[in-house]
């Protein structure tokens, strides 16, 4: 497995983790190259730049590629090589093409969860590589839809999660509580995203000011956003914690409701994370969050807080419509985007790149 970067706790890198595990289970033996992070084989070159984010019209600017030599002596054990989102997202363009480069005519499976036409700024940079040998997988069909129109064609495997992780005790999600300042009673709002211009900070704080909750931001901020984040925290017209969590599982269940208000995400995790932690959702109008809606989700638009507010205050947290609620989004995201389906799908991924599993 290939990327950018691996190992962290940004989305690419957290999936990434997840496909390893269900390819060791069909019998596979892995490795990992990236530019940085945790990684068996580290080759520099491979990062994403400083800035992510460049003017409308440039490509961001990135250091010295990595040697087609490099990377093909990196990836010299492989029989089947997955590239994760690296030769998708046109962020290190001189690092995508050498990776291509590397991988013609060989076995490989292109992730897509981002591409260029995606992204305001990189929309000129135009469609992935593709080679005969390859096999392009994305995490919604709006990317497969896409692809299609440039002649690539896709298969869609969406994220999978652990839909009955262990328990967190109210005591230690009373002690995140507690750690944050957030007082009994006080209503506690959480945006377990980054902080950058499509995450729509603005929007989570406005539901957290109409709530008359606390307002949890729980990543960093990135792309040059927090000059921006500082001001917006600094008119905020509710309380706001910065604080960053370890184990994700304790934030959602020390919050009362979690929004994800994004304007784009390739997938957008804590949808269903939401769900399995039995946290009411707000959720932005991104193109995706229609396809996961569709799957019988029950959100509430984090554009009309009114709505959200009403429902919270006709509904406590233990109350029955409240455990309706939970349980039926629950259910969804078990039917339909459980951890334990992915070996299954990615053997007859694999089955179909050459390699019999089962």
């Amino acid at each position: 497995m290939i990327s950018f970067r691996l190992g962290g706790a940004d989305g690419v890198s957290v999936e990434a983790s997840k496909w390893l595990g269900a390819l060791v289970v069909l019998g596979f033996d892995t490795f990992t190259v990236a530019g940085t992070g945790q990684a068996d084989v580290l080759l520099p070159g491979l990062a994403i730049p400083a800035t992510e984010a460049p003017s409308a019209g440039e490509a961001p600017t990135a250091g010295e590629a990595p040697t087609a030599g490099e990377v093909t002596d990196a990836l010299a054990p492989a029989d089947l090589v997955v590239v994760e989102n690296l030769c998708s997202l046109p962020l290190n363009p001189p690092a995508s093409a050498v990776v291509a480069g590397a991988l013609r005519g060989r076995p490989a499976i292109l992730r897509h969860h981002d591409l260029s036409w995606q992204r305001a700024q990189l929309a000129h940079l135009g469609p992935p590589p593709t080679d005969r040998a390859w096999t392009h997988v994305t995490v919604n069909d709006l990317s497969r839809r896409q692809l299609a129109t440039w002649g690539i064609r896709a298969t869609t495997v969406r994220n999978r999660f652990d839909t009955s992780p262990p328990p967190v005790s109210p005591a230690t999600a009373q002690t995140v509580r507690r750690t944050l300042g957030v007082d009994p009673g006080q209503r506690l709002v959480l945006q377990p995203t980054r902080a950058i211009g499509r995450k729509n900070v603005p929007a989570g704080l406005a539901l957290a000011a109409a709530l008359g909750a606390t307002y949890w931001l729980s990543g960093p901020a990135e792309e040059g956003y927090g000059p921006i984040l500082a001001n917006l925290v600094a008119q905020a017209r509710c309380p706001v914690r910065r604080d960053p969590i370890q184990e994700m599982s304790c934030a959602y269940a020390a919050a009362d409701v979690v929004v994800l208000p994004s304007t784009w995400e390739g997938f957008g995790n804590p949808a269903v994370e939401a769900a399995i932690c039995g946290r009411p959702l707000a959720i932005g109008s991104y193109p995706v969050a229609a396809e996961l809606a569709a799957f019988g989700f029950r959100w509430f638009p984090a554009g009309r807080p009114g709505a959200l507010a009403s429902w919270l205050d006709h509904n406590p947290p233990a109350g029955p419509a409240a455990a309706r609620l939970a349980a039926h989004n629950l259910g969804v995201a078990r039917r339909h985007f459980s951890l334990a389906d992915l070996p299954a799908t990615l053997a007859r991924l694999t089955e179909a790149c050459g390699w019999s599993t089962w």
